[in-house]
């Protein structure tokens, strides 16, 4: 688990060409034959050893296969069938402002028989339905106002998905924002950002960046920052009020 610092609160091939050259079709063959010859040779001089490994290699595909067909497969499918239901709960979570806190427990601990995300975590380990819980759950945590494990769940979230991985970084520095820990915040914008570069989510978490710049005093990484947003995503809603931020930041001290 992570540690934190005193709450202050409030994510060929190669063309080969090849050629022959000079070469007859003798001296080819010739060399296939003594190339031929030196194989047997090995094979036969450990040829035990060798029927052992190749064994030993048999053992170890069929072990996987049988892994894969017997243990993850039906492991995998099962996660995914509890993951519905808290999957359920937590969309329902985001669009109730009444009854958003239960619902997130609900998505976290379970309901109707059903597993919660922590549960798909600790007993589908290695499991897709495991990985994505781990980011479902961090911003379960987060709209709970426990920041701590908001950052812990969506360290351990892995993607290759860009949007997601880069707001899973963005989320661990709003509640690195919220425990007060400003570095700590600018240092995952910046991952966040570096992330992806999309009109979704890299003007947000920019300005984001901007923002916790502008209060740590570092003013010129605030302005890069700004302008980058009014550079690169003109169109953007973080866009139409950077003028105004970018000459706050233009001014001397």
């Amino acid at each position: 688990m992570a540690t934190y610092k005193k709450k202050g609160y409030k994510s060929r091939s190669k063309d080969f060409n090849s050629s022959v050259k000079d070469s007859t079709t003798a001296e080819v063959f010739e060399t296939l034959d003594v190339s031929a010859s030196r194989t047997e040779m090995i094979v036969s001089k450990y040829q035990n050893y060798i029927i052992g490994i190749v064994g030993l290699s048999v053992i170890i595909v069929l072990g996987y296969l049988g892994y894969e067909n017997f243990i993850l497969q039906p492991k995998t499918e099962e996660a995914n069938n509890e993951l519905f239901t808290a999957q359920n709960y937590f969309n329902k979570a985001l669009n109730d402002s009444e009854n958003k806190d239960s619902l997130f427990l609900l998505s976290l601990n379970g309901g109707e028989g059903k597993y919660g995300f922590l549960d798909i975590i600790n007993n589908y380990s290695g499991t897709d339905a495991a990985n994505l819980s781990y980011y479902s759950a961090g911003i379960a945590y987060f709209n709970l106002n426990d920041f701590e494990k908001s950052i812990d769940f969506l360290k351990n979230f892995k993607s290759d998905d860009e949007i997601l991985n880069a707001l899973a970084k963005g989320v661990i520095g709003d509640s690195f924002a919220e425990l007060n820990q400003l570095n700590d915040a600018l240092d995952s914008y910046k991952l966040a950002v570096n992330s992806s570069s999309n009109k979704f989510s890299s003007p947000k978490f920019l300005l984001k960046a901007g923002n916790i710049a502008t209060l740590l005093g570092k003013k010129s990484e605030a302005l890069n920052y700004y302008k980058k947003i009014k550079e690169d995503f003109p169109k953007s809603p973080e866009s139409i009020l950077i003028d105004i931020q970018i000459g706050k930041n233009s001014l001397k001290n």
